[in-house]
């Protein structure tokens, strides 16, 4: 039984196995395969996977023997040619009935799992990949931001005069949402933020941030503890509060997005042009639209006198370290799935299976239906 992964297509530096958890697969006795150059971006060379037991391997060759494919972002189905059928494709995928991927996978028989559906419960935290990039991008936003801002972020009592801190607005408190105020905080900015989570404001404050609010009776928050749609009346309060802060704000740090939807315009075009000149904003939601009317997806762009930092994989700015928290989370769903390792086992009444499985024996969420019709 083989674990493989190729090189990542687009300029990404992240990498699905690194040497460390290339040595926990093969202690569970399954064989390890990367493609050359696959762990460079990264900071691991072949060598590295060479001393722990992996198997450099062409991509031909790799496609051909594999029997678990790990991958960071979702591949395109000419990338997978040569898969063999029964094999089993793990990546970051969208639930899309009409994607191109789901459909090959279904013709070849190739079974898909998406870290993206990995439910939010206590026994599935080690496996939740969005959490663990997420809070990388959010660390990485507000340093993206700083580079950005031609001013000191903290407090300075000088004998040439007083620098004020900066003012550091965050949009969305969830996991990035958090490390960015964390990481604002350290750094000496005075933080607030927004949620639309009633369940946000006790985190937010147990930072040093201030939370805040629409003064309206409403939570907006799923039972993933995900974000959920608002009512007009609370967008509009939410756009009059937001547009004040913004105003006030010397950085911007836009998280907030709504699970398999656009994500939600929070800073609009208006609000952008009264910004104080040289404030910087940086949009984490830039791959789902952005939450800035005028954020372009992996560009940095000025508007006016604002700089506008649209970069969609800011965990891939610091990928050893993303690259390591990505293999980890795997790890842990290779030890659910292969409970007799190195056999994988995909039990049906399992939730984590139920929800993750897109695709299996040529058929589209098979699991999901199998827990629909026991909760019927």
């Amino acid at each position: 039984m083989m674990i493989a992964t190729l090189l990542a297509p687009n300029n990404e530096t992240r990498v699905a196995i690194t040497p460390g958890s290339a040595k926990h697969f093969i202690k569970l006795g399954f064989d390890v395969a990367i493609e050359k150059n696959a762990g460079l971006a990264a900071s691991f060379k072949d060598q590295d996977y060479e001393q722990v037991g992996v198997q450099i391997r062409d991509k031909k060759n790799i496609l051909e023997t594999a029997n678990i494919l790990l991958c960071i972002n979702e591949p395109a189905p000419q990338d997978l040619e040569g898969l063999s059928q029964g094999a089993l494709v793990i990546g970051h995928i969208d639930n899309d009935p009409q994607s191109k991927l789901i459909s090959w996978c279904k013709e070849k028989q190739v079974t898909l799992i998406s870290m993206n559906l990995i439910p939010r419960i206590s026994r599935a935290q080690s496996m939740d990949s969005l959490s663990s990039q997420a809070n990388l991008a959010g660390y990485r936003a507000v340093l993206e931001a700083c580079s950005e801002f031609h001013r000191a972020i903290p407090m300075m009592m000088t004998a040439a005069g007083m620098i004020q801190p900066a003012k550091v607005l965050v949009l969305g408190a969830g996991v990035a949402g958090l490390q960015a105020i964390a990481t604002a905080k350290r750094l000496g900015a005075v933080v607030y933020a927004f949620d639309v989570r009633r369940a946000a404001k006790e985190q937010v404050e147990s930072l040093g941030a201030e939370f805040i609010e629409v003064s309206q009776d409403q939570d907006s928050e799923t039972k993933g503890g995900y974000a959920s749609e608002v009512s007009e009346e609370y967008k509009k309060l939410q756009a009059e509060l937001i547009d004040q802060y913004a105003k006030l704000s010397d950085i911007v740090i836009s998280t907030a997005l709504i699970p398999g939807r656009k994500a939600p315009i929070l800073v609009d075009k208006k609000t952008v042009e009264q910004m104080k000149p040289g404030s910087v904003i940086v949009d984490l939601a830039t791959s789902r639209g952005g939450n800035c009317e005028v954020s372009a997806l992996d560009k940095t762009i000025k508007y006016g006198e604002v700089t506008i930092v649209g970069l969609s994989n800011l965990a891939g700015l610091v990928p050893a370290t993303a690259s390591e928290l990505y293999a980890n989370n795997l790890v842990h769903l290779i030890n659910l799935l292969a409970p007799t390792p190195p056999e994988i086992t995909l039990n049906p009444n399992d939730e984590i299976i139920q929800q993750a499985v897109l695709c299996h024996q040529n058929q589209y969420l098979p699991f999901q239906a199998i827990k629909e019709t026991q909760n019927a």
